[in-house]
């Protein structure tokens, strides 16, 4: 286990589960990964979850509003990336060519963040830390642990973050798999764009640390999600299997090779 007091810049820094049924995705990820759940008043009837691994926050999830049900939106997963200035960081995104889907605004004490849709068209939030940090523990089940961008123009994708966050992207060795360098750390990558699904929007996909990828899709088939991708093993990188939980919304589970 490892505590996280901080997160860079560039850093992915929190995730949060937009869902259909907050009260089923919290029985369904509790009884998957062991967090525990805080809960906050967001209004008369809404609240936010914090998830929690060993007293440290690790996930969140809230209600979808109705107007994000009308147009269509799935649960999901949302992805954050830590900045110094939101304001900024949604300006220069814009710049970059990607639209702002919601211009910065405070989160009450906790922090400032604003939504982005990349030129590809995968969605993401830039966090300003204010009294939240954000995820504060890695290395043990249930935490997460990595990001793939799911994208039609991997090139477009990479010249618009690596602008937006100063990431480098390393090309592997035998394919044409990107992986993001944030500073000196790895922290996600950008699968090639022929190993997309026809049909599937760009996205963001998270991925949570387990130690028995195996037994944990099994679990969670048995908790009713939705197995797309079985446990796979794959040499010198790991085993990963790629799931939806009972709401629809997609996520990976991973054990690295070196772990």
């Amino acid at each position: 286990m490892t505590n996280i007091d901080k997160h860079p810049a560039g850093a992915f820094s929190w995730v949060e589960l937009a869902t259909t049924d907050q009260s089923g995705a919290k029985s369904f990820y509790t009884s998957l990964f062991g967090w525990s759940v805080t809960e906050f008043p967001m209004g008369p009837q809404d609240v936010y979850t914090i998830f929690r691994l060993q007293d440290r926050d690790a996930a969140a999830g809230y209600t979808m509003r109705p107007e994000e049900r009308a147009q269509g939106i799935p649960s999901h997963w949302n992805l954050y990336v830590t900045v110094d200035n939101a304001d900024h960081a949604a300006s220069k995104a814009a710049e970059l060519g990607g639209k702002v889907l919601q211009p910065a605004f405070d989160v009450m004490d906790a922090g400032r963040m604003a939504v982005v849709q990349e030129p590809t068209g995968a969605v993401f939030m830039v966090w300003q830390a204010n009294k939240s940090t954000g995820i504060k523990i890695t290395g043990v089940d249930g935490t997460f642990c990595w990001a793939d961008l799911s994208t039609p123009d991997p090139e477009v994708a990479a010249k618009f973050y690596s602008g937006l966050f100063g990431w480098t992207m390393m090309k592997g060795e035998k394919d044409d798999y990107l992986h993001i360098k944030n500073g000196e750390d790895f922290i996600g990558g950008i699968p090639p764009a022929a190993h997309r699904k026809p049909g599937v929007p760009p996205h963001w996909l998270v991925y949570f640390y387990v130690s028995d990828v195996e037994g944990t899709a099994t679990k969670a088939k048995e908790l009713g999600a939705t197995i797309y991708m079985p446990p796979r093993a794959m040499e010198n990188v790991g085993t990963i299997s790629i799931l939806a939980d009972p709401q629809g919304a997609v996520f990976a589970i991973f054990k690295s090779a070196r772990k």
